[in-house]
């Protein structure tokens, strides 16, 4: 299907990106006040949230422990079964290439992210990782999920 970036031509659909998007970004931010790096996911099935995610690398001490496979593995284990077919992923942030690798095997249907990520995002490394049918939104609610990553570098460094 490829990538597409975020417009507002389709009002019904921009609607319900930037909601779900809103509710990864209340994930990056109870991230962000545990002191995990605030990258937040969602995922939608049939427009219903069937699991909500945030890094948890710190609290797990486990560099597998990102907000998306963390949200892969309450999906699945809310829907009984490996595939996110028919499902959509909002993340605040471009999945890594571990995340878009797992993203690719679960044939999730759609991701929608909001900043990318310039050192780390999965298109720059492997932009092939995803299965090809899954459609791949870039860009909404993009300064949010962007100042809010930023704002927590500023407070680390």
């Amino acid at each position: 299907m490829g990538i597409s970036y975020y417009s507002q031509d389709n009002s019904v659909t921009t609607n319900q990106d930037e909601y779900y998007m809103k509710q990864a970004l209340q994930e990056a931010m109870l991230a962000s006040s545990r002191d995990e790096i605030p990258v937040g996911a969602v995922i939608v099935c049939q427009g219903r949230i069937i699991a909500r995610s945030h890094n948890l690398t710190e609290t797990l001490t486990d560099v597998t422990a990102h907000a998306e496979m963390q949200a892969i593995t309450a999906a699945a284990q809310f829907l009984g079964g490996k595939y996110l077919i028919d499902c959509t992923m909002y993340v605040t942030v471009e999945p890594c290439v571990m995340c878009a690798g797992a993203l690719g095997w679960s044939q999730i249907s759609r991701i929608v992210y909001g900043a990318t990520d310039e050192k780390r995002g999965y298109h720059r490394f492997a932009p092939f990782a995803l299965h090809p049918k899954t459609e791949v939104v870039v860009g909404v609610l993009e300064e949010e999920c962007s100042k809010l990553m930023k704002d927590f570098f500023i407070r680390k460094r």
